[in-house]
């Protein structure tokens, strides 16, 4: 199991790595990561050089402090057992996976991905892993599962479900997948938002995501970057009250409490691990 994460993946960008004018853009932008997508966003008669394409790109580097993941077809395919192996040659931060549906799944994938040393992340998108999310978090306890993404688009495909707004269909998915990855430490990431020109839509999915308790949210294009950056980081009012819950669990008298007062609220140990993990991404992007 890996340790609970203190990277910012406030927003994670798609790339079709066949696209090699839009990965050598990803490059200068200010998302915290980039999916370089083999699945998806390649035609089936690309995926080849597409996989060729993602694995160059990061050996030529130049995203600089960009969390680099991989997104492979599924071992179903005839492309997913050689994504894998090329991805691994690569060595991303983290390869995602698609649909998976229940914790041997995910056990399947790792051992194909082997001792590499790199994180695995899951598309939740299938009807059946909505029934298994407790057991697929879980299964981060004998692999390097990392993230769960959201795949909304597929979800609605499956259930038949409305993309509407405030995505009332989606509300009972979205909260349980957040539940199952934060019981096991995982992050969490909400799927995309497809209409490009609705930009206060996309703001209030962004702080209706935040809000539930997504980490960050998956992105289509280069102009949702600035508004999901902004919804995903912690306020300033945020950061104060963290200082200070860290600052009175180091006191001397609170050394041995459990709970304490602090600034008015109740703080227990637990708020006192997550105080230092938002200071932590606070740091890291340049807030603190």
């Amino acid at each position: 199991m890996t340790a609970p994460f203190a990277n910012p993946r406030r927003s994670v960008l798609y790339m079709p790595a066949s696209n090699a004018k839009a990965v050598d853009k990803a490059r200068t932008l200010a998302c915290d990561a980039v999916i370089l997508d083999l699945e998806d966003a390649v035609a089936p008669d690309a995926k080849e050089a597409a996989r060729t394409m993602a694995a160059d790109a990061i050996a030529a580097g130049g995203f600089g402090s960009k969390e680099l993941i991989i997104r492979v077809n599924g071992l179903d395919t005839p492309w997913g057992a050689a994504d894998i192996a090329q991805a691994v040659k690569a060595r991303p931060n983290a390869i995602l996976v698609p649909k998976v549906n229940s914790a041997s799944d995910v056990i399947q994938y790792q051992q194909q991905i082997g001792d590499a040393g790199i994180d695995l992340w899951v598309m939740i998108e299938t009807t059946r892993a909505l029934f298994s999310l407790g057991d697929i978090a879980a299964a981060a306890m004998q692999t390097r599962l990392a993230c769960f993404v959201m795949g909304t688009n597929d979800l609605a495909k499956e259930t038949g479900a409305r993309l509407v707004p405030g995505r009332e269909p989606m509300i009972g998915a979205l909260g349980l997948a957040v539940a199952a990855a934060k019981s096991q430490h995982l992050c969490v990431l909400d799927g995309v938002y497809n209409d490009l020109d609705d930009d206060d839509g996309f703001l209030r999915e962004c702080v209706q995501g935040r809000n539930f308790g997504f980490d960050g949210k998956t992105l289509i294009h280069p102009k949702q970057i600035e508004r999901c950056n902004t919804t995903f980081s912690p306020s300033d009012a945020e950061i104060a009250f963290a200082r200070a819950v860290v600052a009175a669990f180091a006191a001397d008298d609170n050394a041995s409490r459990g709970v304490i007062r602090v600034e008015g609220k109740m703080a227990e140990r637990l708020h006192l691990a997550q105080s230092e993990r938002l200071l932590a991404i606070a740091e890291a992007i340049g807030l603190r």
